[in-house]
């Protein structure tokens, strides 16, 4: 797969030459892009970017090392694959689907929040892992994880959005995603770096 020269930056469109170029440094940096935005009544929904110094290639096993998981997010208490299925048949793109089952624990203001999910996942190899939904403790959910080659390393663009089950309205669960996302992918970016 060859690096691409211009990253997807978060709301691309809507960054002049000078923006794109200054989210560019910021990245390179080891800043955190995050970009929020009301999803439903109880949900939210995020996006954000961040460069990891590796090659697509090189990050992808342990980005879909799920087991990880646990160290990459603090809230993250168990992380599973219940199944893993085989890679889709020809093509030059590896597809694997793949179910997942999760626990976290999570504190907002005076009470803590227990929740469960089963995911079904597909991967398409050194680019997209997305995250769909089966059961749990959200109405709805959904994720994507893009890489994409940058000069000698990758931005990774993670997108979510989620409303759980319990009543919490949209703007508690903004707040937390503002406050938690940029410390947990930084843990993630470190405990992966560490280990390459």
């Amino acid at each position: 797969m060859a690096a691409s020269t211009e990253p997807n930056l978060i709301e691309s469109s809507l960054f002049t030459t000078t923006h794109q170029s200054i989210a560019h440094t910021a990245l390179l940096q080891g800043e955190i892009l995050l970009a929020t935005r009301t999803y439903s009544a109880w949900g939210g929904a995020v996006t954000a970017q961040l460069y990891f110094p590796l090659t697509p290639v090189q990050l992808w096993q342990p980005l879909t090392d799920y087991s990880q998981w646990t160290r990459y997010f603090p809230d993250v208490t168990r992380s599973e694959i219940l199944h893993s299925g085989g890679a889709s048949p020809g093509g030059t793109v590896k597809r694997q689907v793949k179910r997942l089952y999760q626990t976290a624990s999570k504190a907002f203001l005076v009470f803590t929040a227990q929740v469960e999910i089963y995911l079904k996942v597909l991967e398409t190899q050194h680019q997209r892992v997305q995250f769909y939904l089966e059961s749990g403790s959200f109405s709805d959910f959904a994720a994507d994880l893009s890489l994409q080659g940058y000069g000698d390393g990758t931005i990774l663009t993670y997108a979510v959005q989620a409303t759980p089950s319990i009543p919490v309205p949209g703007m508690f669960i903004e707040q937390a995603i503002r406050m938690d996302l940029p410390a947990n992918l930084e843990q993630m970016r470190r405990v992966i770096c560490e280990k390459a």
